[in-house]
């Protein structure tokens, strides 16, 4: 669904990126949900700003949706809900971190990455809260791979199964599944940035994905076809706010 901005909109979304590319060039950067306290100060910092372009652009593209496609709202949230859970279903695996379904690439297929920024980050903030999963000082960071990079990815896997005549039911199975798993390859840089060792980031990188990888390709599987199994019943309860924000009108259904 493309997102059309006004002059003014477009112009809060450039100075937004103003104080993150600023943050990118004066701290070295170096989290999916990161505990409280295991990044630095400075680490924490520079990822909270970098995502704050996004959130603009997140919260310019909600604000339309709310105004141009009323019937979209409830399934909108619904987005957010279902990141909410399945986020929450963790299991221990890199110290520091966890691993867990992400839930926001299937926003990303149906509303647009841009979104998922900010229902991400209210997901994350109630997490850190209420469940003492995550942490306020890597919020920046747990947001910027859960939902920023994933959301991309999944969001860009599905128009290319798309374009290349993929089943629909599959592309969103691959798209949310390839998200979840770019999310902790973030994490896993994140971390490594954050805790080089004696080896170096590369080498750290290359052991929090060897970990991760035992938890999360299952995971990410088991989030592909649930989500193709949630769009499947969408489409036969939710065809009216499918066909408001352009899912089925787009996919020939």
């Amino acid at each position: 669904m493309k997102t059309k901005f006004t002059n003014w909109e477009r112009r809060a979304v450039m100075a937004a990126c103003i104080p993150a590319l600023l943050a990118a060039l004066a701290a070295p950067v170096g989290a999916m949900h990161i505990m409280e306290g295991f990044l630095p100060q400075t680490h924490a910092i520079v990822w909270g700003v970098v995502c704050l372009p996004f959130l603009v652009w997140s919260f310019i593209a909600i604000r339309k949706i709310v105004a141009e496609h009323r019937k979209a709202i409830l399934l909108l949230a619904m987005m957010g809900a279902y990141a909410f859970v399945l986020s929450a279903l963790k299991m221990p695996s890199v110290t520091g971190s966890s691993s867990h379904p992400t839930g926001t690439g299937l926003g990303a297929v149906l509303f647009g990455p841009a979104p998922m920024a900010l229902l991400g980050l209210l997901v994350l903030l109630f997490q850190a809260i209420l469940l003492a999963h995550g942490g306020l000082t890597t919020l920046g960071a747990n947001t910027f791979s859960m939902a920023i990079a994933g959301p991309f990815v999944s969001f860009g896997v599905y128009k290319l199964c798309r374009k290349l005549k993929v089943n629909r039911l599959v592309s969103v199975g691959l798209a949310c599944g390839l998200g979840d798993l770019f999310t902790y390859c973030v994490t896993s840089a994140q971390l490594a940035l954050a805790h080089p060792g004696q080896a170096g980031v590369m080498a750290s990188m290359a052991e929090f994905l060897g970990i991760f990888a035992l938890t999360q390709i299952p995971l990410a599987i088991v989030e592909g076809i649930l989500s193709a199994i949630v769009v499947m019943m969408l489409e036969s309860f939710a065809k009216p706010e499918l066909r408001e924000i352009g899912y089925l009108t787009k996919e020939g259904v």
